[in-house]
């Protein structure tokens, strides 16, 4: 197999058949947070059909205020850790590996959600991204139990069997909320420059570390783009995204996951590297790139009930074989068609649909 997407990566104990990640894919289909048998069938026909890694919708930490949906997976408790071990067997019975997501959507819950409506919305400085002040201001005790909750999903991630873990620090929910200035304009530890910032993500890393010990990867995932904003940046420079990216290779992250909303959009200029490409460049840390692989257009549209046109991979395989990023991830078309990659590993991308957001109310 010459195609660079079925090359096998290793990374801390664990192995990959190939370079193809299912991106985490927020599906509600957990009464009570509790994933169930066709949880399980969903990632176990992926796991089958020769993804390398699945990484889990996301799982929300034992937080009050984590979830903001009560048919959205939990990682804590009895019910909840009994179902994801049986997914772990599933994936693992059809030769796959896989990460749980573990998540906390910050101030984008809406008080009275999730499983815990009566829990208080977690932010940095209970702010919005616009300056309203709408939730109370973190105690640093509030943000070290956050931290440890974190490391109590993680640890539960070990036990249960998991191949990696990810850490949800992306698209303007808690862990990026910390990264923001808008969101955080605190003045202990947590808070300050770019790097000062960083801190809160950096205390999860080394948590979690201790809790899965030191044959389990971590994965962070970050994004420049929020959802309150899609033109909002962290790093303005090459420069700066370093200095910020090094927070965390001191702390022992293993992998970064590095969301754009199109992959191929350069994320400097000068320079036709996606932020995939610089991360690695500037860390030598590995890197998964994501953004619409396989498809015409962004994810957004698909809220909004649009669909999306197939288009080529002989970009990303091209990129992916000059080594400019490690793994790929592939979120709707992986979504709609659990024999993706199956397909483009048996030369049927004739075969690809075009992507229906109909798919996202059924859990194939």
């Amino acid at each position: 197999m010459t195609n660079p997407l079925f090359q096998p990566f290793s990374c801390r104990g664990m192995d990959l058949s190939n370079r193809i990640v299912m991106a985490p894919m927020t599906r509600s289909f957990s009464p009570n947070g509790v994933p169930g048998e066709n949880v399980a069938a969903y990632y176990e026909r992926r796991a089958a059909a020769d993804v390398g890694l699945i990484i889990t919708e996301g799982t929300t930490i034992d937080r009050p205020g984590a979830s903001s949906d009560a048919n959205v997976p939990v990682f804590h408790g009895d019910a909840a850790l009994e179902g994801w071990g049986n997914v772990v067997t599933h994936v693992h019975k059809a030769g796959g590996k896989i990460a749980p997501q573990l998540w906390h959507t910050g101030i984008t819950r809406k008080p009275g959600t999730g499983i815990n409506p009566q829990g208080s919305t977690d932010s940095p400085s209970g702010i919005t991204h616009t300056g309203k002040l709408v939730a109370p201001v973190l105690s640093e005790s509030d943000v070290d139990d956050m931290v440890a909750s974190f490391a109590r999903s993680a640890g539960a991630a070990a036990r249960l069997g998991f191949d990696a873990i990810e850490i949800h620090g992306a698209h303007g929910y808690l862990v990026d909320e910390f990264f923001w200035e808008v969101m955080n304009v605190r003045e202990d530890r947590y808070g300050g420059g770019l790097n000062e910032r960083a801190r809160f993500a950096a205390d999860i890393i080394s948590e979690c570390r201790r809790e899965v010990g030191n044959d389990m990867p971590i994965i962070l995932r970050f994004s420049q783009w929020k959802q309150q904003d899609y033109n909002a940046r962290l790093a303005q420079t090459p420069e700066e995204l370093e200095g910020f990216l090094k927070v965390f290779v001191d702390a022992g992250v293993d992998i970064l996951h590095c969301s754009q909303r199109r992959y191929w959009e350069p994320e400097f200029d000068g320079s036709d590297l996606n932020l995939a490409g610089w991360a690695k460049k500037l860390t030598g840390l590995p890197t998964i790139t994501v953004g619409s692989v396989g498809l015409s257009s962004d994810f957004i549209g698909a809220f909004m009930g649009e669909g999306s046109k197939t288009s080529s991979l002989e970009d990303i395989e091209a990129r992916l074989d000059r080594g400019e990023f490690d793994l790929v991830a592939i979120g709707r078309a992986l979504l709609q068609d659990p024999l993706w990659a199956q397909k483009v590993k048996e030369g049927r991308t004739d075969e690809l649909a075009n992507y229906d957001a109909e798919a996202l109310k059924t859990l194939y």
